[in-house]
């Protein structure tokens, strides 16, 4: 049985369009509860971001779980891991997000995570996929029905958790951050964190309206960052996306500081200190080969996946690794977090920068990345990977490329577009071979 609804992280779409539907919410919920469903009373946690369509969506998922026989806490506007987190912390069965993530407002999506606060297998997925024709049947008894309730205190608990992450007896008094929340779901959390740690904290992207949510701010537009840390003369900045489980960071003169620094830093850091389990890190294909080449000087391998950071986590468990993620900003310490975590991810850098005493762009940039260019071609119905003449292109690329570069071509898993990378030493040759293969698929496409 394939996967229609789900894609590489969750279900997504456009709000109020299939499958981000009242309707298809409701089908999905009960779907899963019969999935997960086993004679006893279940618990579900339902958090949302900040986008106005989370109220569509949110009563009716909270619906066709209650329609299951399962109880509902909802938790409201939290960061995706605060949701996994809070999983297991109060013993639910299952965890829910909705949420598009990095998405513009008109877009909203659906993560589900067992109760071990892991996102669920391509196969449970399929599974729940299957259910969705025999849900109508497998509806709970009246008598059985379950309850719904709001939990008013999930932001400080998981403000506590990330808290808990950070060195025993270190401050960050002295320093001053600007954090951007992207007005999305740590639009709270975040500021208090820091604040509570003892840092000046700058705050942007945190008055969400339902329509705003990384819109120009947030992990996606860093640029938004830097001029803010720029203007308030601040340490080091943090931009966080609209679900909190990425980050991307700049330094007090406004360079960026991308997921693959930000693993290479902390990699290195847990090294130092003998908390790094194995001998590397996992990352995904998209990550550059200046990290790779960092790993190999230290002594340590790059281990990649395919794109998504559930795949990331899904390898670091079966070989025992502790630290992931990608090069967009899902970082995943999973001696703390089950997924990707922004908030968790900045504390681990922010303490490597209280330990050096020195400015954050000599603490932060580990490596010099080869220039990586990408370019995003939006199609529409069948992809055109399989036509003769892309074909053809494609493989006249790698040949320029030949063993100083590589080139990466994948279908997006959330949205409708073909992604084309390559990277290598000479820019000029990585950013022609990309327009030749994009602008064959574009004229393939149309």
């Amino acid at each position: 049985m394939s996967r229609e609804l789900f894609g590489t992280d969750g279900i997504r779409g456009k709000a109020n369009l299939e499958p981000m539907t009242a309707d298809t919410a409701l089908r999905v919920a009960m779907a899963t509860a019969l999935h997960f469903r086993n004679g006893h009373h279940q618990t579900v946690v339902i958090g949302k971001d900040t986008r106005l369509s989370g109220y569509l969506l949110e009563p009716a998922m909270t619906a066709g779980f209650v329609g299951m026989g399962m109880d509902v806490v909802l938790v409201g506007p939290i960061p995706t891991p605060a949701v996994a987190m809070l999983t297991r912390s109060l013993r639910a069965d299952l965890g829910v997000v909705i949420s598009a993530s990095h998405n513009p407002f008109e877009d909203n999506g659906i993560k589900l995570f067992g109760a071990d606060g892991f996102k669920l297998s391509d196969e449970v997925e399929r599974e729940i996929e299957g259910n969705l024709e025999r849900v109508v049947e497998s509806r709970a008894a009246p008598s059985q029905l379950g309850r719904a309730r709001r939990m008013d205190d999930a932001g400080g608990r998981y403000v506590e958790f990330v808290k808990s992450s950070f060195p025993r007896g270190m401050r960050l008094d002295g320093l001053k951050i600007v954090v951007d929340c992207a007005h999305g779901a740590a639009y709270k959390v975040a500021p208090n964190v820091l604040w509570e740690l003892g840092a000046e904290v700058v705050t942007i992207g945190v008055q969400p309206n339902g329509t705003n949510i990384n819109e120009r701010c947030g992990a996606t537009h860093p640029e938004t960052l830097a001029e803010a840390v720029l203007a308030n003369c601040a340490d080091v900045g943090i931009a966080l996306d609209g679900d909190a489980d990425r980050i991307q960071m700049v330094d007090e003169k406004g360079r960026k500081i991308d997921g693959d620094q930000v693993m290479g830093l902390i990699a290195a850091s847990w090294r130092a200190d003998g908390r790094l389990r194995g001998d590397g890190i996992v990352a995904t294909v998209m990550s550059n080969l200046g990290l790779e080449r960092h790993l190999r000087s230290l002594g340590l391998r790059l281990e990649r996946t395919k794109v998504g950071d559930r795949y990331v986590v899904e390898r670091m468990r079966e070989i025992g690794w502790n630290v992931g993620g990608e090069q967009s900003g899902h970082v995943v310490l999973s001696d703390y977090a089950t997924t990707g975590d922004g908030l968790t991810a900045a504390l681990q850098i922010l303490s490597c920068l209280v330990q050096a005493n020195r400015p954050a762009s000599e603490v932060l940039r580990v490596f010099e990345p080869l220039p990586q260019i990408l370019r995003n071609v939006r199609i529409h119905g069948m992809s055109p990977l399989d036509q003769a003449e892309v074909r053809h292109v494609m493989a006249d690329a790698e040949a320029r490329l030949a063993s100083g570069g590589r080139l990466l071509i994948r279908k997006s898993g959330t949205e409708p577009l073909i992604r084309v990378m390559a990277e290598g030493e000479d820019e000029v040759l990585v950013t022609a071979v990309v327009n030749d293969v994009a602008d064959a698929i574009q004229r393939a496409a149309t």
